[in-house]
């Protein structure tokens, strides 16, 4: 009697199969695909963050979801996964982000950033008695290089995008993205993009109380959370 070709090789993170796989950091990103659907979408003169949020429960309080998280002035993140894993590695960005403003009285570059966030991740792929993050995470922001949008991997590996979306309704959204995505959009563009593309996952029942938005303006380089009202201006827009 043989025994399946995985077994054993998930037992721990610092085992890699024989086919080169690391089962731990596989399932990791399975978590991510379950997660809520998250997209970015980054223009020459902005980036926007789109989450949606769910009525997971009758008495749930939406209001008290908070997706979308402000790092530095100049950068937000949000994530895919296990919301406590993305706490904590935002809270680290946090910190990162405030101590290099005070060391260098400037503020962090966006990728140098996301490859601190990201050597964070990845460290924990390679020691026992650990488990990888198993959250992905958007990191977008502007600095004097334009804007940026990052996505980083529960291996530890970061990428940067022009629009990407991850969660479970990902391949739609990314779809609809790929298809409508242009470099030169304004800043309302870019947005209503972002929530045409979260329509498409939600089936044509998107309302402000289940989106999350932020933007960051190329021009001013300020973060900005979308109010409920706000939200439903631009709702009003792609449904009217």
């Amino acid at each position: 009697m043989f025994a399946p070709a995985g077994m054993g090789y998930d037992r721990a993170i610092t085992i890699f199969s024989p086919d080169g796989k690391l089962y731990q950091v596989e399932y990791a990103f399975e978590a991510v695909k379950r997660g809520w659907t998250t997209l970015g979408v980054r223009s020459n003169s902005a980036v926007v963050l789109a989450v949606e949020k769910k009525q997971i429960m009758p008495l749930l309080d939406l209001t008290s979801i908070e997706k979308i998280f402000k790092v530095d002035d100049h950068i937000c993140m949000t994530f895919a996964g296990f919301a406590a894993d993305g706490r904590i590695l935002i809270d680290y960005a946090r910190l990162r982000a405030l101590q290099h403003r005070l060391l260098y009285d400037e503020p962090i570059d966006v990728e140098a950033l996301t490859k601190r966030v990201c050597d964070v991740i990845q460290s924990y792929t390679q020691h026992a008695g650990v488990r990888p993050f198993g959250v992905a995470l958007l990191i977008a922001g502007v600095d004097g290089c334009g804007t940026h949008l990052f996505m980083t991997e529960p291996s530890g590996q970061y990428m940067s995008y022009y629009a990407i979306a991850i969660g479970s309704g990902a391949q739609a959204a990314n779809e609809y993205l790929e298809k409508h995505y242009r470099k030169d959009m304004s800043t309302e563009e870019t947005i209503l993009l972002a929530l045409k593309a979260l329509s498409m996952v939600m089936e044509g029942k998107i309302k402000p109380e289940l989106v999350d938005i932020g933007v960051i303006d190329a021009k001013d380089k300020v973060f900005k959370k979308l109010t409920i009202e706000e939200v439903g201006k631009y709702i009003s827009k792609i449904t009217g």
